[in-house]
């Protein structure tokens, strides 16, 4: 099981269910049809637990990514950024097993493969700021 390729699996189904309006079930299943040949090295466990708790959990998440958004509103925030800050902030505050500065790092890495380098700078800001609240 490669945490780290879930996690990136993870942030690309919260996006698709902000797009498409998704539950967590529909996103995972359509995504294993899509590719039946990565699901093997997936943490299926962590994937519907994350993908589930973002679901349940969103306006809680939205709220400290709110809070820590300097001249900027919620709605401004792309869909790839948002998607990356609420997955790493649900881990800070719902996944005990991770550390959070592991959740950070996680966060930073994904956006410099999702994003662009003022992105990684932006979602490290609101993480580092949320990490004196949590």
């Amino acid at each position: 099981m490669n945490r780290i390729k879930t996690r990136e699996i993870a942030v690309q189904l919260t996006y698709q269910m902000m797009i498409n309006k998704e539950e967590p079930i529909e996103a995972i299943e359509s995504y294993k049809e899509a590719h039946t040949d990565d699901i093997n090295d997936l943490d299926a466990t962590y994937l519907e637990q994350v993908l589930k708790g973002i679901e349940d959990t969103k306006e809680e998440l939205d709220k400290i990514v709110e809070r820590y958004l300097v001249n900027w509103k919620l709605n401004r925030v792309s869909k790839v950024n948002l998607a990356i800050l609420r997955v790493a902030i649900y881990e800070m505050v719902h996944l005990e097993d991770i550390p959070n500065k592991v959740a950070i790092n996680e966060a930073l890495e994904v956006a410099k493969k999702f994003s662009d380098e003022k992105s990684v700078a932006f979602i490290n800001g609101v993480l580092d700021k949320a990490l004196k609240e949590i």
